[in-house]
């Protein structure tokens, strides 16, 4: 690549994994859309450059937004027992279609439980589907910044004939702003027994749950706690990484100089011990050289 301007960038704090993996959701999609994509971070700001400049984050936000599950695109209302969780069930995974019908990617990841913080109640589908429907492109300055209550409307009929009216839905908890809300001890009650609808931030919830497909943590040896590396700009001719590298950096099997590792944990945000919710990060105190 002849110039090494970033077309894309998005304002991210390193110390929330939830806009981390997010980052990486953003590149796996763009390799996909524009293969050859690379990227890196630079400050606070996330980088993608792709072989054709005209590409743009409102139109990578726009091409999430219209992504379409390859069988049964609008799914079932939630169901199913939390027992069911903890007894391990099968993972169906799911194939997602860009809008012109042409594959996109297929997720499983979740079988690792140590960074999965929805129990087994919450259909990954439906809240999937809900987070996806919620973005905005036009958001695009700061996608990570857009908090809203975000509402899924059923596919499902009543009695009388008529949809069944929007209902709210509780996201992934990747993001630690939401989670450090939703536990009595952090605000001194239970938003859940007074039915407070909080707000979370769809583009990085949806974003996040496609960037662990490939962009895994690493464990540190403490239970329910890992670590991601983050790396900077590899040089100005040869600028980011592309997608395929992205696992092997972010576990820090592959070393990039100038990187830094942030460890968080996936905490209980409940006294059930069956939701969890991401925490912020911290650094970890020997880096990359």
């Amino acid at each position: 690549m002849d110039n090494p301007t970033p077309n894309i960038t998005i304002p991210v704090d390193l110390t929330n994994p939830g806009q981390f993996f997010a980052c990486c959701g953003l590149l796996e999609l763009a390799d996909r859309l524009w293969p050859g994509a690379e990227g890196w971070f630079d400050g606070r700001m996330f980088c993608i450059l792709t072989e054709d400049h005209s590409k743009s984050l409102a139109e990578l936000l726009d091409e999430t937004r219209s992504l379409r599950f390859e069988v049964g695109d609008e799914p079932d209302a939630e169901g199913g027992a939390d027992e069911a969780d903890e007894k391990g069930p099968s993972i169906e995974p799911i194939r997602l279609l860009w809008k012109n019908q042409r594959p996109a990617i297929q997720l499983d990841w979740w079988s690792d439980k140590s960074i999965k913080p929805w129990a087994g109640s919450m259909k990954e589908r439906v809240i999937l589907r809900a987070m996806f429907d919620a973005i905005d492109p036009t958001k695009y300055k700061a996608p990570f910044s857009d908090l809203k209550r975000v509402q899924y409307q059923s596919p499902k009929l009543q009695k009388n004939g008529k949809l069944k009216k929007p209902a709210k839905k509780e996201p992934f908890y990747f993001d630690p702003r939401r989670g450090n809300k939703s536990h009595p001890l952090d605000c001194g009650f239970s938003p859940d027994k007074h039915h407070m609808e909080a707000e979370c931030c769809p583009a990085l919830e949806a974003l996040c749950f496609i960037g662990l497909q490939r962009a895994r943590p690493a464990p540190t040896g403490i239970a329910n706690q890992s670590k991601y590396t983050v790396w900077p700009m590899i040089s100005a001719t040869d600028p980011g990484i592309p997608a395929n590298l992205v696992g092997a950096v972010t576990c820090g099997f592959v070393a990039v100089p100038g990187s830094s590792t942030f460890i968080f944990d996936n905490y209980f945000r409940t006294d059930q011990r069956k939701h969890k919710t991401f925490s912020q990060a911290k650094p970890e105190r020997s880096n990359h050289v």
